[in-house]
């Protein structure tokens, strides 16, 4: 157990908070992506993210045992409440970027809802069998980007170079493993992210090669987000999501 009550709370609180906040960071493309289809197809992958966070946010509502639902959790936390990992909250700087981190995210994220099928938690496996195939379409999209971006023009396969770059720091923290999650892993709740990594290092590294470009050379990795230790870019990120729900809390939509 934990500060927090039943660690499956905090476990869930990470499952949510990773897809709410990258869903988010996906809506700004609205209406501002390069074509019409690409502005659609991100804010599918947005609404696909944004409907798991609501399964697991309710869960972990229903789990805390406190009356707060997916909407409380996701408008009325503050920022260092919030349990995601440092890649999602990201600005996602030019087109190429935001590829960059949805292709190395969802390589990860599709491996894990495949492990978290087998959760003995019978509600957290029931959103992984929906949402690995929704996840499975993300990082096919991503990688068919990154492949036609590294290997197009000079100009777009710099671009996908930096792009990687900027995100790689974050990868470890994507297969980080504490207390918590190892103890719930050896319960068979929660899945062992480190068993992911070589699956996940073969699948990037196949499409890196398909895009003729290098896998980056690791730099010091940049961890914190699991226990609140966030970036500035999130309180920006949540002070435009939790505007209107704060502004107006006894609003019904």
């Amino acid at each position: 157990m934990t500060a927090l009550g039943d660690p499956r709370f905090e476990y869930l609180l990470r499952l949510g908070d990773d897809a709410l906040v990258l869903g988010q960071r996906l809506s700004e493309w609205c209406g501002h992506a390069p074509t019409l289809e690409v502005d659609l197809s991100l804010a599918n992958i947005g609404l696909d993210l944004i409907g798991q966070a609501t399964f697991f946010l309710g869960y972990a509502g229903e789990l805390e045992g406190k009356g707060r639902d997916a909407d409380a959790l996701a408008f009325h936390r503050d920022v260092l409440a919030y349990r995601n990992c440092l890649m999602v909250e990201q600005p996602n700087g030019d087109f190429v970027r935001t590829i960059a981190r949805q292709f190395l995210y969802s390589s990860m994220h599709e491996l894990l809802l495949g492990a978290l099928i087998r959760s003995n938690d019978a509600r957290i496996a029931e959103v992984a069998a929906k949402g690995v195939k929704e996840v499975r379409y993300h990082r096919e999209l991503a990688g068919d980007w990154v492949i036609r971006l590294g290997d197009g023009t000079d100009e777009s396969r710099q671009r996908m170079i930096d792009g990687l770059d900027w995100h790689w720091r974050f990868v470890d923290e994507l297969f980080q493993m504490d207390a918590i999650e190892q103890a719930l892993a050896a319960e068979g709740v929660a899945a062992d992210r480190s068993t992911l990594r070589p699956a996940f290092d073969a699948g990037v590294a196949a499409v890196l090669n398909d895009a003729t470009l290098e896998m980056p050379e690791l730099p010091r990795a940049t961890v914190g987000g699991r226990v609140g230790h966030h970036s500035e870019h999130l309180g920006h990120l949540l002070a435009v999501m939790q505007h209107l729900p704060r502004s107006y809390p006894d609003a019904r939509w």
